[in-house]
Formats: structure tokens, C-alpha cells, sequence
């Protein structure tokens, strides 16, 4: 019952933390921090085990566990760890105490119904890493919707009402999508073998025809990619993490776009090899498109949380183009960017808003100067700066260098073009610090540095980035015989209409 305990405990932390904003609002968020401390506890004590350690090197399940909940339809309560889902359970605990850590002082208002909706959005996001039923996978991705519609909605700035109708709309429309896929799987699974089941294990090798495997495949690529985001699925973004709260910035860039990488690595490619191989160079393209795209956006922005949003589409363009490279360097390397871009960008976002409440705008128009008025927060601003760019020593360096070089074996030009992108975010990333924290102040600002609160949460997020680029083989160990394990479920025949990737041999993908 592991499993079910890292969903349940935050969940009911959440229910537990509700009723009790109106009388004590600091104790709503002891109580939300107990509950993920205790999951993250539970966690490491699982992954210290002797056994989880063996199960971990052969790259099979860690732990499982499957019970009926609606035996009629073939749906269960099946929930798994693999190193894969690990890694991403450990990210998702460590930024959803950052995020209530960084809430502390923010939310004032509505701090109940607030911590609810935050632990409810991680209990989704623990359930999505960990369910292999595909019908309580599309459960838990609908459970992450609802509540971050409200913590935008809510507890947003200015524009926050179109905020959260655009981001609740794209998603939800994506959502339907895979809905629709996942019963087409069921069906088509149902009547070839007689059994119809949402099990993910029993769901793959499906007989389908290329069409139907196609069209299948194409309603979860476009839900995931929606939730990546992909260009042209990404406009809800910006607008999202441009109004949302701190926290809701945190938990979007960190945790929710990882929702999407996950999916396609989880579910795409293994239900789907032969679809997904034959749109792998379209996909490569986009996905190098869209780190030059984001990239060029971000420059051009003056809102300093917008900026940091158009970044992610530029990062994550790098997790899309990991993947669908299809050899173990570069989806080690997509794993590395998911991780090293949550962390980053999450603190970025934290900067952001730690500007703003003390000078209550994110125009850079009106900052600079601010390395002599608040240097300790300047100096973060400047680490995680650097790490957006790739500087060597950072987990986003390590990330971005495995997937161009497992990208080159398959595509040499657009691996150029991308790598292209690391340019443009040397002068995003620089261009954050000249505006808003060095020359001339543009107004005379009188503002606290970092309390001992703001300065335990960015240390704790600078050891995690250096950790990740200075000592990544724990992650690439974890998640290394998972990705083989899944990759040899996969058939092994060559498809010559995967264009550029037909010459890369299945033997060279699963090592």
C-alpha cells in the first residue's frame, strides 16, 4: 500500500488543511508541509531498501499494486514504480514543499480552500506518475485540472479569470482527446482477444492496423504534447504562469508540463512504437522549432514572468526532441531536462514572484539596480540565470548536451538548428540580469532582502541544480534499465517510413 499512501497522505492533508483556514491559517500550511514531508520520508525510506536497490538494477517494477475497483469494465486500482516514475515522484515531493514553503507569506486570503487545491493538484500528479490503469491514468490527469483552474482563477493576478478559462480549455479539449483513445484502444483490444481491460501491461503489443494505431496514437501525442507544451499547442502557457501565483508557477513549470514528457515516454511509444516512429522527424523538427521560437519570444519580453514562461517552451522543446531522437542517450537526457528544468525555472519563478510582492509590478522597464539595493536575492537571480543558459556545472548543461549528442546520431541538421537555441538563451538569461538587476535604478526602490525562509528555499533549490550537473549518475543509474526495460517491449522489426530514423537499427535504440 505504499503507492496508494503517497497519493492518500497529501490528499488528506489537503481535506485536513480546508476547514481549518479560518481559524489558523499558519497551521493549514504546517499541516500541508507534514503531509509531503512524510510522503518524501516514505519515499526515501522505500528507495534506501536493499530490494528496491536490486529491482532498480534490472529495470523492472519496484513495487505494484493491483486491485479491482470496476471488474465489469475491466478497470482497477493498478499503481507501479519503476525508476522512471521514481525519479519524478522524488521531483514532484521536493517542489511541492518548495511551493507551499514559498506561499508562506504570499497567500493571505482563502488559506484553506488554497492548500486543498495545491495538495489535490499534487495527489493528480503523484497518481499520473504512478498509475498503469489507463483509466485511473485519464482520472488523476482530469484530478490535476480542476484545482489549478482555481488557484489561477482565485489567487491570480490581473488577468487571471482569461488565464485559467485558456489554460482549462486547452488542456481539457487535449484531455477528450486521449479519452477518446483510450477507449478506442479498450474496444479494439476487447475484440481482437476477448478481454477488455484499461491494464496498461495487457494493453500493449494490441493488434492494430497502422491506421487505427496512428489515429490512436495522434489523440494521446496531441493531449501530452498540449500539456508538454509543443508548438502550436502552447499559448495557454505564458497567460498561465504569467497570472498564476508563485506556487502555481512552481507546480506548472515544474511539475504539470513534466505530466505531458511523461505520457509520451510512458504510454506513446511503448503502446504505439510503429505510429510514433513514422511521425519521429516531423516531431524532431517541431521540437527544434520550438526551442529557437521560445527562445526568440522570451527576449522579446518585458514582463519578467512572462519571459521565464516563453523559456520553458524553449526547455521543454529539448525534453520533445529527446524522446522522439528514439536512443538511450537522448531520452536519458529528456529525463535530465525534466528534472533540471523543474528545479531552474521553478526558482526563477520563485525569483519572479519574490520581486513582485516586494515592488508589486514584473515590468523590468521599472527595475534595475537591484544588485546593490537587494544583493543576496540578485546573486540567486544570477545561479539560476546561469543554469538556464547551461552553463557546465548544471543539471540543465548535462541535460541539454545528451540530447544533442543522442539527437546527432539521428539528425545532424536539426540538431544544429537546436543547438542554435542555447545561443538565444545565453542572452534571454543574460538579459534578465542586465535589465532587472544591475545599472542604473529606474526608480528608487526600498525594498528587504532575502528573509531566512526565502534564503532556505533558493538554497535548497542551488543544491538540487548542482547535485543534478555534478553528480547526475544516481538519476541516469535509476532511470537507465527502466527506459531498456520498456524499449524491449517494443518490436524490434526496422520501418522504413520513419524517414531518417530508419537508419538507426532497433539494437542501437535499446542500448
Amino acid at each position: 500500500m505504499i503507492l496508494a499512501w503517497l497519493i492518500i497522505i497529501p490528499l488528506a492533508g489537503g481535506l485536513a488543511a480546508w476547514p481549518l483556514g479560518r481559524k489558523n491559517a499558519a497551521l493549514t500550511r504546517w499541516i500541508s508541509l507534514a503531509a509531503l514531508v512524510l510522503d518524501g520520508v516514505l519515499l526515501i525510506s522505500f528507495w534506501s531498501d536493499p530490494s528496491s536497490q536490486a529491482a532498480l538494477g534490472r529495470g523492472t517494477w519496484l513495487i505494484e499494486l493491483n486491485r479491482p475497483w470496476i471488474p465489469q469494465l475491466g478497470i482497477s486500482i493498478h499503481l507501479a514504480m519503476d525508476g522512471l516514475s521514481l525519479v519524478l515522484v522524488a521531483l514532484t515531493l521536493f517542489l511541492g514543499i518548495i511551493s507551499v514553503a514559498c506561499s508562506w507569506t504570499e497567500i493571505r486570503e482563502k488559506t484553506g480552500f488554497f492548500h486543498l487545491n495545491l495538495m489535490a493538484i499534487l495527489a493528480g500528479i503523484l497518481g499520473v506518475f504512478l498509475s498503469l490503469d489507463l483509466f485511473l491514468f485519464y482520472f488523476f490527469w482530469e484530478l490535476m485540472l480542476v484545482p489549478m483552474y482555481f488557484l489561477i482563477s482565485i489567487w491570480g493576478h490581473e488577468n487571471r479569470i482569461y488565464a485559467s478559462l485558456k489554460f482549462f480549455l486547452f488542456t481539457q479539449a487535449g484531455g477528450l482527446l486521449m479519452l477518446l483513445s483510450i477507449l478506442g484502444l479498450y474496444f479494439m483490444h476487447g475484440r481482437s482477444t476477448g478481454v477488455y481491460t484499461f491494464d496498461y501491461s495487457l494493453l500493449l503489443g494490441t493488434s492494430l492496423t497502422p491506421q487505427a494505431a496512428f489515429w490512436l496514437m495522434l489523440g494521446f501525442f496531441i493531449s501530452f504534447t498540449v500539456k508538454l507544451p509543443m508548438v502550436p499547442f502552447h499559448p495557454w502557457l505564458p497567460d498561465a504562469h504569467t497570472e498564476a501565483p508563485t506556487a502555481g508557477s512552481v507546480i506548472l513549470a515544474g511539475l504539470l508540463l513534466k505530466t505531458g514528457a511523461y505520457g509520451l515516454l510512458r504510454f506513446v511509444l511503448p503502446l504505439f512504437p510503429d505510429a510514433a516512429m513514422t511521425i519521429a522527424p516531423t516531431v524532431m523538427i517541431i521540437a527544434a522549432i520550438g526551442i529557437g521560437y521560445g527562445a526568440v519570444l522570451a527576449f522579446a519580453q518585458t514582463d519578467l514572468k512572462r519571459l521565464v514562461a516563453y523559456t520553458s517552451v524553449s526547455h521543454m522543446g529539448f525534453v520533445l526532441l529527446g524522446i522522439f531522437a528514439w536512443n538511450m542517450t537522448a531520452m536519458q537526457g529528456a529525463i535530465m531536462q525534466m528534472l533540471a528544468h523543474g528545479v531552474s525555472t521553478g526558482a526563477l519563478f520563485i525569483i519572479a514572484g519574490m520581486v513582485q510582492e516586494r515592488i508589486h509590478t514584473r515590468d523590468m522597464d521599472r527595475m534595475g539596480g537591484f544588485w546593490s539595493t537587494i544583493p543576496r536575492l540578485s546573486g540567486m537571480a544570477l545561479v539560476f540565470a546561469l543554469a538556464s543558459l547551461g552553463l557546465p556545472g548544471f543539471g540543465n548543461f548535462v541535460a541539454e548536451f545528451m540530447v544533442l549528442l543522442g539527437a546527432y546520431r539521428v539528425n545532424v541538421l536539426v540538431t544544429a538548428f537546436a543547438a542554435g537555441g542555447l545561443v538565444f538563451a545565453a542572452i534571454y538569461s543574460l538579459w534578465i540580469i542586465q535589465r532587472a538587476f544591475h545599472g542604473e535604478p529606474r526608480e528608487v526602490w526600498k525594498i528587504p532582502d532575502l528573509s531566512r525562509l526565502e534564503t532556505g528555499i533558493m538554497a535548497a533549490l542551488i543544491i538540487a541544480i548542482f547535485w543534478l550537473g555534478l553528480y547526475p549518475r544516481p538519476v541516469l543509474n535509476t532511470t537507465g534499465p527502466a527506459l531498456n526495460m520498456q524499449q524491449r517491449s517494443m518490436p524490434v522489426e526496422s520501418h522504413s517510413n520513419a524517414g531518417t530514423m530508419a537508419n538507426i537499427s532497433k539494437r542501437e535504440i535499446i542500448r
